[in-house]
């Protein structure tokens, strides 16, 4: 049947009505004209795919990956880049608007960098081809080029791409790119290739290289990473998204700061030059050895880490002036967010990678406190995952 795409929902699939029945399309923008066929219906909902388009939007591009609608990771490629930072925006007032009582007038300007060639970091799987998992199924896609992962990353891409008994292979860089990590589970026959390129290698968990970490550098803070550290996976964003929390803070003069889910320490010992003290909680041991490391590596000695979780710990602090959190996407569990409210810290920043979770958290931490601004920043381009910063200020 041949219809009209109204809108888009918050993960890019286009929406139209069949039969009063609500409809997603993939692959559509909106106002395009689509012959569609019905893959699934529902008792709420209809499940379609285009057959083809009558009329095409003026933000639709060619698609420029041979893998676009196959391996489910880029859920945009079809659409111009100033169109996504837009529909990125534009989901984060929506949701703003419907899910609190928060104006969404208090989102700014989405903040973004190249579309492509951004990731420093991916994970390919192996099963006599080597390549990403087909959304929701098993079934992999042989990949020989990544759009959105660096150019280094792409080399060791071809270099590796026709090995057969690879399960599995993590490729990790620094974001100058100069530095290289790689895991591999199961065999490889370039063993000697790997050596000469990579800092790190370890196969079936064992170290092939004498070195197990590489040295980061976001601004002018270094940091350690293992091949299972956190680390944000935009290596030209990260720092703006860094720089957007020390600008707020750098002239308040803060004594007393947490960091709330602080991973390897990255923010803390971003913002440690601007405050007095700051304490570090994760629940992760191997973040925590990494934390320690990098605060030592940057002789940082205005901050500490906690190991253990957050709920756990949360009801100690006291006479802390500023909270920054950046927890997991479920966001703040119930106990956290209400004993943010019971330590009573004049600021917080919440840096949020899921917009449905930051709104519920920000709703009820709004009883107290005002938000000022929330910034999205477009760390996951191609893709309709968006970051934000969100600024808060007790009433």
């Amino acid at each position: 049947m041949e219809v009209r795409i109204e809108r888009l929902d918050h993960y890019g699939r286009g929406i139209t009505h069949i039969n009063n029945k609500i409809c997603f399309v993939e692959n559509t923008l909106e106002n395009e004209i689509c012959k569609i066929k019905i893959l699934n219906e529902k008792n709420k909902f209809i499940e379609a795919k285009t057959e083809t388009i009558k009329e095409k939007s003026s933000d639709r591009i060619e698609e420029e990956c041979p893998y676009s609608n196959i391996c489910g990771g880029c859920f945009l490629n079809h659409m111009t880049y100033k169109k996504e930072n837009e529909f990125k925006e534009n989901k984060i007032k929506n949701i703003i608007e419907k899910y609190t009582s928060i104006s969404p007038s208090k989102v700014t300007k989405i903040k973004y960098k190249e579309r492509d060639y951004y990731r420093n970091k991916i994970t390919l799987h192996g099963n006599s081809v080597l390549g990403y998992k087909k959304e929701k199924t098993n079934e992999i896609v042989k990949i020989d080029k990544c759009l959105i992962a660096n150019k280094t990353i792409n080399k060791i891409i071809d270099l590796i791409k026709d090995e057969k008994e690879i399960e599995e292979i993590v490729i990790k860089t620094s974001n100058d790119e100069n530095n290289i990590m790689i895991s591999i589970t199961g065999k490889t026959n370039k063993l000697n290739e790997l050596l000469e390129i990579a800092n790190v290698l370890r196969i079936n968990n064992e170290y092939k290289t004498k070195e197990k970490t590489i040295i980061n550098q976001i601004g002018n803070k270094k940091y350690y990473e293992g091949l299972d550290s956190f680390f944000q996976i935009n290596k030209d964003l990260t720092k703006e998204l860094y720089d957007e929390i020390v600008n707020y803070i750098k002239d308040k003069k803060y004594k007393n700061v947490l960091d709330l889910y602080c991973g390897t320490g990255t923010i803390g010992i971003y913002l440690s030059d601007y405050v007095e003290k700051i304490i570090g909680v994760d629940n992760n041991k191997s973040n925590i050895e990494d934390a320690n490391n990098n605060k030592k590596l940057n002789n940082c000695n205005n901050i500490e880490f906690i190991c253990n979780k957050v709920e756990n710990v949360i009801n100690i602090f006291k006479d802390i002036e500023l909270i920054v959190v950046d927890p997991p996407r479920k966001g703040l569990d119930d106990k956290t967010r209400n004993y943010l409210k019971t330590i009573n810290p004049k600021s917080i920043i919440y840096v949020s990678c899921d917009p449905i979770t930051l709104a519920r958290d920000l709703n009820i931490l709004n009883e107290t406190y005002e938000v000022k601004t929330i910034t999205p920043f477009n760390m996951f381009p191609r893709s309709y995952h968006c970051e934000s910063v969100a600024v808060l200020e007790r009433k």
